[in-house]
């Protein structure tokens, strides 16, 4: 196929705003997702490197805590979301930066999968392997098992993403009271078919006692686990507020209370 035809059908795939820098890439390297997206870096090496807003200042998280664990995440430089199938993912609007963290080559780690892997993961470097378990809708528990090496845990997350998800998760999580109790490490999450789950990322907060937090999500078909824009405060983008309003993020809208917490 010449690459004036090939173009014209891969570019209405894509936001606008990225059009011009596909364009400028060779079909062929596009084609076969060998290269990355020109201008298209992401600068920061881990999730607590992200810059915060002025006058803002990263809570402080306990030594060995998920919040701490959370933010030595390391990013993957390019911002390109691909699918389980290494496909890149149509929409690249959502994503701020890309978490440099496994999604499989199946396409079962999607939204809550995303969550209960980071959440595993953490608890697994921790060798916390007593506390790695989730529950199905029927409640019924599964609960990671020795040997505690990686091949051995993959294939334990594969089994929970497939009898897990929104509506087991949430039932599993405890429900947060006020969001000024919401940490690092919370969920946010409305259970259904379909459904969404979120993981806050991270925090600060200024001497006016005011936060703000930034949220990673997985999300359907699996696919690279990001950190989401702030479309609706673009100045505050990768932050969201922490207050008492509707919740909008590029892929779900959630209210207050679907704050929950493990």
């Amino acid at each position: 196929m010449k690459p004036n035809l090939l173009m014209a059908i891969i570019l209405p795939l894509f936001p606008a705003y990225l059009q011009n820098t596909i364009s400028s890439f060779a079909i062929s390297d596009l084609a076969k997702n060998e290269k990355l997206l020109m201008n298209n870096e992401n600068p920061y090496p881990e999730i607590g490197a992200i810059p915060l807003p002025e006058g803002y200042t990263r809570i402080q998280t306990e030594k060995k805590s998920f919040g701490e664990w959370l933010r030595n995440v390391p990013l993957k430089k390019s911002k390109t979301v691909y699918l389980y199938d290494g496909s890149i993912k149509k929409d690249q609007s959502a994503q701020y930066a890309v978490l440099n963290i496994a999604v499989g080559n199946k396409d079962l780690q999607q939204c809550a999968d995303a969550v209960m892997r980071l959440r595993a993961e953490y608890l697994f470097t921790q060798k916390r392997f007593d506390e790695i378990s989730f529950r199905d809708n029927n409640n019924r528990d599964y609960s990671f098992s020795l040997p505690a090496d990686k091949p051995h845990f993959n294939k334990y997350l594969e089994k929970v993403f497939s009898y897990c998800g929104t509506i087991s998760l949430e039932k599993q999580l405890h429900r947060i009271s006020r969001v000024n109790n919401v940490h690092i490490g919370d969920v946010l999450i409305q259970g259904g078919s379909p459904g969404h789950a979120m993981l806050v990322i991270d925090m600060a907060m200024n001497k006016d006692k005011k936060k703000i937090y930034m949220l990673a999500q997985g999300y359907m078909p699996a696919q690279d686990i990001h950190i989401v824009v702030n479309q609706m405060a673009p100045q505050l983008s990768p932050w969201y507020e922490m207050n008492d309003e509707t919740i909008y993020t590029p892929g779900w809208i959630f209210l207050p209370a679907h704050f929950r917490s493990w």
